[in-house]
């Protein structure tokens, strides 16, 4: 008996993107694009920029651009195109209708990558609320096209039910992911409180997607997060107890990458997941440091944070992968309290982090100096418990102790 192994059809697309005044850096951005397709298990067989000052409303690109599309599916045998920017159930509709071939754009890419990379109830609901989201505000426009999408990039993961759904069914989906992500909130809310109750410090590591936050927190903490290059490898949040230099204890906190152009279908179905910086007392801000777009990337970054509504947090910049660098000068992000260079590869810079976080913490810290009498030992546990311990010495009249504490701690001993 013969077998046959079965591989699954890769898919070549084209990346098709309208660069809409000089400044646009449409070029970089379909780069990334590029690489998110290939994250997504397609090649890419070929980019087409339109310069004009406006996307065009029924088609996205013009009539002649159209064209060019055309024959260059015919001539790299492309199986579709993916666009650079969220297209209107029309645009989606015109460009089938006119290339006969998947038509796709980002966020529709985005949202293949996580509902591949889902792996927790929480991360699968977000995704499929997100997926569900998406396909209403388009069944006008889909039409019949629904049927025709067929398998690959777009329709796979865990809100691939049933593509020939109607707006009622849809909405009752939803509206029960709903109540189940309240759930999970909930329960995250519950886990949240218990640590405002101990008074554990948060640290959150925010960054770009593929700066090597995942692999930092495995680094820091001794975790096993999975690690990839590839774009958005890791969607759930972990938390893992960091020990600083000072023995004090703190809880750090992997969260999802940014990304230029975010999917506000993502932003607000992960908003429970994101808002996780909103309670974080530092934000560790990830940077790659060998990527020519790294300024383009901070400020993705900053700006995302500011839409969540995160300020007045504390910033640790974390200039990564300086293992990559050829020549090293002085990394600085004025936005942030202190900037570090490191490498997550090597271990360059860790012990520097634990120190600025110490640092940090100890600048809302009282410094104190006390000589406390024996039978008050169960001070010095509460001291090393919530606050730093930097000395003590047992004498013949009591224990001498030298600690920064917490301010809502300091009344207490």
């Amino acid at each position: 008996m013969e077998l046959y192994e079965i591989k699954e059809l890769e898919e070549r697309v084209l990346l098709v993107g309208v660069q809409s005044y000089a400044e646009d850096d449409t070029e970089k951005s379909l780069e990334e694009l590029g690489d998110l397709a290939m994250t997504a298990g397609a090649s890419v067989a070929g980019t087409v920029i339109q310069r004009r000052e406006s996307v065009h409303p029924g088609t996205y690109i013009g009539r002649g651009k159209l064209e060019e599309v055309r024959d260059l599916l015919y001539e790299t045998q492309a199986t579709g195109i993916i666009c650079d920017d969220e297209l209107s159930p029309a645009q989606m509709n015109n460009l089938q209708d006119e290339l006969n071939c998947k038509v796709m754009d980002r966020t529709l890419l985005i949202l293949d990558i996580f509902a591949r990379h889902a792996t927790t109830k929480e991360g699968k609901l977000q995704v499929e609320l997100a997926q569900l989201r998406y396909r209403s505000a388009r069944l006008t426009g889909l039409g019949n096209s629904l049927s025709r999408l067929g398998g690959g990039i777009g329709t796979r993961g865990p809100g691939e039910k049933k593509l020939e759904v109607d707006r009622r069914v849809i909405r009752e989906r939803i509206s029960h992911l709903k109540r189940e992500l309240e759930e999970v909130v909930r329960h995250r809310e519950l886990l949240r409180a218990q640590r405002i109750r101990g008074e554990q410090k948060i640290v959150s590591l925010v960054g770009y997607t593929s700066v090597g936050k995942s692999a930092l927190f495995n680094r820091l903490t001794g975790a096993d997060v999975l690690e990839d290059a590839k774009l958005f490898a890791t969607l759930d949040t972990t938390t893992r107890a960091l020990t600083l230099s000072g023995k004090q204890e703190v809880l750090l906190t992997d969260t999802v990458g940014f990304i230029r152009k975010l999917p506000h279908h993502l932003v607000e179905a992960f908003r429970s997941t994101l808002e996780e910086t909103l309670y974080a007392d530092i934000l560790i801000h990830v940077v790659d440091v060998s990527s020519e777009q790294m300024e383009n990337q901070m400020f993705t970054v900053y700006e995302t944070l500011r839409e969540l509504g995160v300020r007045d947090k504390p910033v640790i910049t974390v200039f990564n992968k300086a293992d990559l660098l050829t020549e090293r000068r002085g990394f600085r992000d004025f936005r942030a309290e202190c900037s570090v260079l490191a490498s997550a590869k090597n271990g360059e810079g860790l012990d520097q982090i634990r120190e600025a976080v110490e640092d940090v913490l100890r600048g809302q810290k009282i410094y104190v100096e006390r000589l406390y009498p024996y039978e008050k030992a169960g001070i010095i546990q509460l001291i090393r418990r919530k606050g730093e311990l930097v000395a003590e010495e047992y004498l013949p009249e009591g224990i001498s102790v030298k600690a920064y504490v917490p301010q809502d701690l300091y009344g207490k001993i």
